[in-house]
């Protein structure tokens, strides 16, 4: 397109001077006698040719360079830096192409270095666990990343453009940024927002955004999420506070016992042995939750160490089913095996039987008289699955998913009567984790309680 244009313009220019000589002859030739008009008809002519020379040379060297020139200036002005112009082989149009060239190069690689640099920061803004805000000096929202979205649960469109408090309701978020655009430093708060009718906490720290000139241009809010450090505090505060009550009974009874024994000194030797059976009660079962407590904190600080070794599943069970047959007998409760022959785990023996016999005690601890429990071990394609059942008390759907947690109880005084620690099912978790494998409850008030364990099979380690 451009090619065409240049040669419609030297034609232009070929003909205009074609009619200047031709005007030129046509005044000329009246006024001259035949050989006088002969010579100078020839003198127009050279020059005529002289002239068409010089107009090419000045077009190509001069007017054709500046013209596509001036074209690639306007084209880099409007932000197209792929433009080039027409380099001419010399003089001082090939330096101004050149350079021209050089800067729409140079303008195209700053432009896809920031196109690249702009796409790294949006890629790491938007990748952030932390929701980033940016608010400007008359308050509205500019910048948003993909966190703030799924916090407030809102399209871009309706976020960018937006005054940052019609966005955020909570009068608490309103007050850190309203505090660091009056006092200009950063400022820091929290606040709750509900999401899918679930609880989430943040940190909103608020930092201002200023000039090279210290002047304030708006404010960056990030927030963090700390629910799970809340949970994990909660947990902690729960954690003392059921290490202190479960410390609590047998102590003040061993105490209480013991001081009616010192200062009453009754002679009835059957009162006497009453007490002192149950101090020795009371000390087995504080023996026993700090054991486990002990084993428990062991296990969460450095994790389990397994001893791995092939055992026969039949030969291994032999040892706990007897305990869980005298605890079933104990209270009448039937109780029922099924184990797959000739099945091989390779695992640790021990800890493996811990689990058993914390879910098959528990068991029977919760059913009735009369009640059933069922151990069934079966191997399945690529795991080994337990099923620990019972038609016990059961244990109710808002509860299920807290029972592994430590000290917790869904009946305190039974299970406190039952002789249990609260501690039982976070270890069974743990060593069953450290297995790889996975343990569900299913359980209904009243119909009783299913255990389903996982257990990968493992290789040789």
């Amino acid at each position: 397109m451009d090619g065409k244009r240049d040669t419609r313009l030297f034609t232009r220019y070929i003909v205009l001077i074609t009619i200047v000589f031709l005007f030129l002859g046509a005044v000329i030739a009246p006024l001259l006698t035949l050989e006088e008009r002969i010579l100078i008809m020839t003198a127009v002519v050279i020059a005529y040719f002289i002239v068409l020379i010089l107009t090419y040379n000045i077009f190509e060297n001069y007017v054709k360079p500046i013209k596509a020139a001036a074209i690639a200036t306007n084209e880099l002005a409007k932000g197209n830096y792929k433009v080039r112009t027409y380099v001419k082989s010399y003089g001082e149009a090939h330096d101004l192409s050149n350079a021209i060239n050089q800067l729409a190069r140079d303008l195209q690689e700053i432009v896809i270095h920031e196109k690249i640099q702009g796409i790294q920061w949006e890629t790491v803004i938007n990748n952030m666990e932390s929701g980033i805000m940016l608010i400007d000096e008359r308050g509205y929202v500019h910048l948003v990343n993909r966190k703030i979205k799924d916090i407030f649960s809102r399209d871009t469109n309706k976020l960018l453009g937006y005054l940052y408090y019609e966005i955020i309701e909570d009068p608490g978020v309103q007050r850190v940024v309203q505090e660091t655009f009056l006092y200009e430093e950063k400022v820091t708060g929290q606040f709750t927002h509900t999401s899918h009718s679930y609880p989430h906490y943040y940190e909103v720290t608020s930092a201002p955004v200023m000039s090279e000139k210290q002047e304030l241009e708006g404010v960056v809010l990030v927030f963090h999420d700390i629910t799970e450090l809340k949970r994990v505090e909660k947990m902690r505060k729960d954690f003392v506070a059921n290490v202190s009550h479960e410390l609590k009974t047998p102590i003040t009874s061993i105490r209480g016992f013991a001081e009616t024994l010192l200062e009453e000194v009754p002679n009835n030797k059957e009162i006497n042995n009453q007490f002192l059976t149950i101090i020795f009660n009371e000390s087995k079962r504080l023996q026993a939750l700090i054991d486990d407590l002990l084993e428990l904190t062991k296990l969460e600080r450095e994790g389990i160490q397994l001893n791995y070794e092939h055992f026969h599943i039949d030969e291994w069970i032999e040892t706990p089913l007897k305990v869980i047959k005298d605890q079933a007998e104990k209270k009448k409760i039937h109780l029922y095996t099924e184990i797959q022959p000739n099945l091989s785990y390779y695992g640790d023996p021990d800890r493996l039987q811990q689990v058993l016999l914390n879910l098959a005690i528990n068991a029977t601890n919760y059913t009735p008289e009369d009640g059933e429990v069922r151990i069934l071990i079966h191997k399945k394609e690529t795991y080994l699955e337990w099923k620990i059942e019972d038609t016990g008390i059961g244990i109710p759907q808002e509860e299920q998913s807290r029972i592994f947690e430590r000290f917790y109880r869904v009946d305190r005084a039974r299970s406190r009567n039952t002789g249990g620690t609260g501690l039982g099912l976070a270890i069974v978790k743990h060593i069953v984790e450290s297995h790889e494998g996975d343990i569900r409850v299913f359980s209904e008030v009243n119909k009783g309680t299913e255990f389903i364990i996982q257990l990968p099979i493992l290789h040789d380690r």
